[in-house]
């Protein structure tokens, strides 16, 4: 009985991993809103790190956390650097092009809890009397993070914060 269970999960795990081998090298977890103001006001809120903590959801993650802050107070080669407890982890960010009022990049470089090195794209389209504010994360998918998109879904995780993160922005900007 023990050497069919083993044989029965030793095939589950042969699955899982032929099949997160599979996917794809690349990823891209984007989520959308459309905020009653103009993309100048909300583009404010998106190119100063300082301001960061009015909306994101990953400034309240841990509020002992360390930020350093470099370069120009905002815009293009503004930095920012955080350190902070187990859900915070530590990275850093660098506004690495800035194409006022209608797209902003990132690079994004965790450091802990392990090392990755993503892109985050804002991009900021006027409809009408309001802006659709399309938040986006893209970078490599290596073998073990599509291992661990095949038990966690980054899609779901990561897309829920940026929903998170866009409604904020929606509730600050339209202040």
């Amino acid at each position: 009985m023990l050497k069919i269970i083993a044989i029965v999960v030793a095939v589950a795990i042969v699955a899982l991993l032929g099949y997160a081998a599979t996917k794809p090298n690349h990823f891209r977890v984007a989520r959308s809103t459309v905020i009653k103001a103009p993309p100048e006001k909300i583009y404010a809120l998106i190119d100063d790190f300082h301001k960061w903590g009015a909306w994101s959801p990953y400034e309240k993650l841990d509020p002992a956390m360390t930020r350093t802050y470099g370069g120009p107070a905002s815009g293009l080669g503004s930095t920012y650097a955080w350190s902070g407890n187990g859900k915070a982890g530590a990275g850093r960010m660098e506004i690495i092009e800035a194409a006022a009022p209608s797209k902003l990049v990132t690079s994004l470089d965790f450091t802990k809890p392990f090392e990755v090195h993503n892109k985050a794209i804002f991009t900021l389209v006027p409809e009408g009397e309001a802006t659709r504010v399309t938040w986006a994360m893209e970078g490599p998918s290596p073998f073990l993070f599509k291992v661990m998109d095949v038990i966690f879904n980054m899609d779901r995780m990561a897309g829920k914060d940026f929903e998170t993160g866009l409604a904020s922005l929606k509730a600050e900007a339209e202040k």
